[in-house]
């Protein structure tokens, strides 16, 4: 048990009623009164609220939320129009009205309300989806409701609730404390204090510091030990939770998928501000109308920027997440969808993961190696709960629910057995204890780990460590049963578990989960190591691992783990598979270690003890049966414990993360080429090579066809390893297809110039549909690292977007806005020239794309550059997120900033 500061007895004054005058927070008043009296004046008793009550309640102090967010299309759109570049080109487009340019004024606003309007209505659909995944992640808590224990939503907790407590649950708002048995919660999210609260049920000194609420439970907290019963006295921003929130900043750390797209745009910035500055000069030199040359800077600088690469990203992600969610897979955010992509190691647990979960007792041997029904007897008294209150008996440890569930089970006079005091099971002793009068007198009764149980009994017979080893040998998970008399104890303490008499053994097993062999073989097509971290004995896992083939490359113990160096931790833990009787901070350990050798790692765990363990991870996986504390450090949530789904999880990061890609190559390159090429048009030309009108509309248009990027297919090679940001790799990209793009531009000028003879209007026509179709037909080369490219079938919005694109080009300059836009119709030579121009660009990109692909790290599976430590949310934002509800349509009350 972590250390814990006891209650200070001299703070503990005379119950008083609370003064609804005194100015005090509910639970600070509810704190200096007695318990029956909280109780009596909430309008509650023991048999908890009736449901026509507790809905009544609801609807008066509404629900038990600190914070509500609601999703603002008025903020989506500022987001769309925050961007200076386009700020600066609508004013120059004002300008440019005033002085009489209107036609080309009025078709530049229309073209950048229809980009604007675009990317709004895809980043809202996607932030819609987030809103709705958040929503899907229920959390619950156990309620004495009409005389019998109910599991309700949090949200639908009331003041008056009795609230019922236990190990791992986070508290789900202010309660004051009736029953309390070795009760010790985790206070640092509200106080900072890192040693743990030990809870009493004796009234505090009025006025008494929030550190010193002894008699209380806070909304936020974590149960670190024992149980507890108490009675609800604030919910939502009426807790003392809810008014630390309303003045926390809650700004979240970046994911290395977040901080790469930040130094690409910060890359593009640059880029965009030196052609900008350079084509300004040169149209000024040449000539050129003022008013011309910084509309047309601006346009160059708008065109080389991925105006819609927030849609793109926030709309695959979206894909993803909803692929994910049909999947039974829930993400907390819609990055965490990139994360899972680049999973290399997961550490899972046993139990429910590669085991069925379904623990079911077997037999008992006792110290003779026979059947004892006592020994049933016996486990049922030394549970986490009292037998003889029957209600909930299917929640909780799966072991003492196996118990329950065993046939003979209803046959135990158990009622024979008065529990007079219970030290409940905590990751250190390993055990449960407790003391019981029984009609031999009063005894001492303890179960647990068989090494922790074992070493403290004085009489353990010869064959009972062989009795042992056969059992765990075979696969089967033990407790060890131990006794002794105890006439004079009142309370017992870990120094009482000592001198025990050896009973016996309760014999469980799990059955392997038959699809677990295929989830793990596709996790290994994946590239994906699976070490398996356990409370279990390690020859457990390791059978389990043997019958499930997967491959046990070493073997170790949490006893051993703690004589290893940090220093020589990271290449032990590297070449183990199996960690077997490990604690909490064993965990955190091992996964600290793997991840400073450079490897990418999820953890996988439902129990208080995987806390720390779930937030070191690069990606922390629960489910949803899993306790509060490990459900709210997860970034992941599977609604089903399968690895299957889970690795269905990692390809949809990595089908996320290769298409978001496939866009940045996508834009960069061909607008970069395209901008280069204008830029050393204006050079030599008398005219504009492009209105900026006609350069919006361009980019308008190509952006158009790619977004239907994030449906395309994903080739299987890219899907086998994940990829890493590298601007290094996007710049090399960036310089060779940009001048690749520009020699056939530069080559299209000489075609118009010196064959054509063309003038403005027919030059412009004629560069306008080369350069689109161009840039958005090579999707196709650059989408797939297979060549010949169309062995590789895109996705059909994708084929369907890209060649409407191309159509509409043809099309523009035959229209009847075609004037207005500036263009003229097109000889028919000229476009057969395209058409050849554009196959002879496709074969030097897919000649180019081999040279390139075979020597870069972007997209071809292969390892990257290790991604910094990521740094962690504090606690309380993590709470925050917790008691936060999501609402798209509907608005209602908030504490705090949105989730």
């Amino acid at each position: 048990m972590p250390e814990s500061r006891e209650p200070d007895r001299a703070s503990t004054g005379t119950a008083r009623t609370p003064s609804p005058r005194s100015g005090a927070s509910p639970v600070v008043q509810a704190a200096a009164t007695g318990p029956e009296e909280v109780l009596t004046s909430l309008g509650g008793n023991r048999d908890g609220l009736t449901a026509g009550e507790a809905a009544r309640r609801l609807t008066e102090h509404g629900p038990n939320v600190v914070s509500t967010y609601r999703l603002s299309a008025l903020s989506v759109l500022a987001r769309q129009l925050r961007s200076p570049l386009l700020a600066l080109l609508l004013a120059a487009a004002a300008v440019s009205f005033v002085v009489g340019q209107r036609t080309d004024a009025v078709v530049i606003g229309v073209i950048l309300a229809i980009s604007v309007g675009f990317g709004f209505v895809n980043e809202y659909r996607a932030e819609r989806t987030g809103a709705s995944l958040h929503e899907r992640i229920q959390h619950t808590a156990q309620v004495v409701r009409d005389g019998a224990v109910q599991r309700v939503n949090e949200r639908d907790v009331v003041p008056g609730d009795l609230l019922r407590l236990g190990l791992g649950s986070v508290v789900a708002a202010d309660v004051r404390l009736i029953e309390a048995e070795r009760l010790v919660c985790d206070e640092s999210v509200l106080t900072g204090e890192s040693v743990t609260v030990v809870k009493q049920t004796a009234p505090v000194a009025p006025g008494a510091a929030l550190a010193d609420l002894t008699s209380c439970c806070l909304m936020g907290t974590v149960v670190r030990g024992g149980a507890g019963l108490g009675v609800v006295v604030a919910t939502g921003a009426d807790t003392e939770f809810g008014r630390v929130a309303a003045g926390l900043s809650r700004r979240r750390t970046e994911t290395e998928f977040q901080t790469g797209l930040r130094r690409f745009s910060l890359m593009l910035a640059r880029i965009a501000g030196v052609l900008t500055a350079l084509i300004f000069v040169v149209n000024l030199f040449t000539h050129k109308p003022i008013i011309d040359a910084v509309l047309f800077s601006l346009a160059i600088a708008v065109g080389i920027t991925p105006q819609l690469l927030p849609a793109v990203v926030t709309t695959t992600l979206a894909t993803g997440s909803r692929r994910l969610a049909a999947r039974r897979v829930l993400v907390k955010r819609l990055v965490c969808v990139e994360d899972l992509g680049n999973v290399e190691v997961l550490f899972t647990d046993k139990t429910g993961t590669l085991t069925e979960g379904t623990v079911r007792l077997r037999t008992t041997l006792n110290r003779d190696g026979q059947p004892d029904d006592r020994l049933l007897l016996l486990g049922l008294v030394a549970g986490d709960r009292d037998p003889a209150q029957r209600d909930d008996q299917d929640q909780g440890n799966p072991l003492d629910v196996a118990l329950c569930q065993a046939p003979a089970a209803a046959s135990q006079p158990v009622g024979d057995y008065r529990r007079i005091g219970v030290l409940p099971f905590d990751s250190d002793r390993r055990r449960v204890t407790v003391l019981v009068d029984t009609p031999h007198g009063r005894q001492l009764v303890v179960k647990g780990a068989p090494e922790e149980v074992m070493t403290l009994c004085t009489d353990v017979p010869p064959d009972g460590q062989a009795m042992l080893a056969d059992q765990v040998a075979a696969g089967a998970r033990v407790l060890t049963v131990a006794t002794r008399p105890a006439p004079d104890l009142e309370h017992p303490t870990p120094q009482d578990e000592r001198d025990l008499s050896f009973a016996g053994l309760l014999i469980f097993d799990d059955a392997v989960k038959a699809q677990a062999r295929n989830a793990l073989a596709q996790l290994a097509r994946l590239g994906v190591a699976v070490k398996v971290i356990t409370g279990d004995h390690p020859a457990v896992a390791e059978r389990v691992c043997r019958d499930l083939g997967l491959t046990v490359t070493g073997v170790l113990t949490g006893k051993e783990l703690g004589e290893i160096a940090d220093g020589d931790l990271p290449a032990t833990v590297a070449a183990t598979t199996i960690f077997g009787r490990v604690g909490p901070d064993d965990k955190a350990r091992i996964v600290h270690a793997q991840r400073s050798v450079g490897a990418d790692v999820a953890f996988l765990g439902d129990g208080v003890n995987d806390a720390v363990a779930l937030h070191t991870a690069d990606v922390g996986i629960s489910v949803d049966t899993a306790t509060d504390v490990a459900k709210d450090a997860a970034d992941v949530l599977l609604l089903e414990k399968d690895l299957g789904v889970l690795a269905q999880g990692v390809t949809e990061g990595r089908r996320a993360f290769a298409n978001t890609i496939k866009y940045i190559l996508m834009g960069t390159s061909s607008n970069f080429g395209n901008m280069f090429s204008a830029a050393g048009a204006s050079t030599f030309l008398s005219f504009l090579p492009l209105l900026p009108s006609q350069i919006l509309l361009n980019n308008l248009i190509y952006d158009l066809t790619q977004v239907a990027i994030p449906s395309d297919r994903v080739d299987p090679e890219q899907l086998a390893r994940p990829a890493h940001w590298s601007l290094r790799e996007i710049r090399r990209f960036m310089f060779i297809f940009g001048p690749l793009s520009s020699m056939f531009d530069f080559l299209t000028f000489a075609l118009l110039l010196l064959l054509l003879h063309a003038g403005p209007p027919e030059f412009r026509s004629g560069w306008f549909v080369e350069s689109l179709a161009t840039q958005t037909l090579v999707i196709f080369v650059i989408r797939t690292q297979v060549s010949p490219f169309w062995r590789s079938r895109p996705s059909r919005p994708l084929l369907f977007a890209a060649l409407a694109g191309v159509t509409v080009a043809v099309l523009l300059p035959y229209s009847p806005l075609a004037g207005t836009l500036g263009f003229t119709r097109l000889p028919s030579v000229f476009l057969i020239v395209v058409v050849v121009l554009v196959a002879v660009y496709l074969a030097m990109v897919e000649t180019t794309k081999r040279i390139l692909f075979s020597s870069s790290n972007l997209l071809r599976p292969a390892p990257g550059p290790r991604r910094p430590e990521r740094p962690h949310r504090s606690a309380a934002a993590r709470m925050i997120n917790r008691f936060t509800t999501h609402h798209p349509r509907r608005r209602s009350r908030t504490v705090g900033a949105a989730a």
